[in-house]
């Protein structure tokens, strides 16, 4: 037996009293289903749901392509999706097809990775929740219970990342601070996609005033191109 599925039975009798105390407040069972290659860890988690009052495990898969065969005829609640499978799709691609077929299912990622890139990838395709492998037992039925509520659940770890991520997007650009308010202005124009002519007749000013104004911001963010600009403006 793996130290990771140790682990997980170490803790299971300790997990089995406390779900039954929570199962007192949620008398409906939560039905979900596992997309995990790892055998030792998709049977712990299979025997932690199974062995959970209020929770029940209604299948688990190893790979996207069956997962996405034979999950709409079990229609869980909940979907617990690792993100590297074997084959030829990967958890995020598998979300996105299932999503789009079932948008009342609900999915939640349960996974090693924690880089940006991913995160946001696994929520765009349609996860509502995203837990980290070494999250504790009792924190994943915890999990489990709060998507099926109507909550986001994500690991303290992960809600820092989505956290800075968006702190950082709205950080002002020093860059923009040398524009004037009328170049920032124009600056958002282009930004919409509004041509010259368009901006032009959106702040009443000449055509000729647009493209100088334009020639001065291109001079101050030390550019070239609209596109350029635009990225400095969206501080990327």
């Amino acid at each position: 037996m793996s130290d990771v599925t140790s682990k997980c039975y170490n803790s299971f009798k300790d997990m089995t009293v406390y779900s039954k105390k929570k199962s007192q407040d949620h008398m409906d069972t939560i039905t979900i289903a596992i997309v995990e290659d790892n055998h030792d860890i998709r049977t712990a988690m299979e025997l932690l749901i199974n062995g959970s009052d209020g929770y029940a495990c209604v299948g688990t898969f190893n790979n996207a392509e069956t997962a996405v065969e034979q999950i709409p005829q079990l229609m869980p609640n909940v979907v617990l999706m690792d993100f590297n499978l074997p084959g030829g799709m990967n958890g995020i691609e598998c979300i996105a097809q299932l999503k789009r077929e079932h948008p009342d299912m609900q999915f939640m990622m349960l996974t090693v990775y924690e880089d940006d890139d991913k995160i946001f990838m696994a929520l765009e395709a349609g996860a509502s929740g995203y837990i980290l492998k070494k999250t504790s037992p009792g924190e994943l039925l915890e999990a489990i219970r709060d998507l099926y509520d109507g909550g986001s659940p994500m690991s303290s770890q992960i809600a820092r990342r989505v956290v800075a991520f968006f702190q950082k997007q709205a950080k002002p650009n020093p860059a923009l601070e040398a524009l004037t308010a009328r170049e920032k202005e124009i600056l958002d124009q282009l930004s919409k996609g509004y041509l010259y002519k368009e901006i032009a007749s959106n702040l009443f000013i000449s055509i000729e005033t647009v493209r100088r104004h334009v020639h001065n911001i291109y001079e101050k963010l030390h550019v070239r191109s609209r596109t350029d600009a635009v990225n400095k403006y969206y501080n990327r």
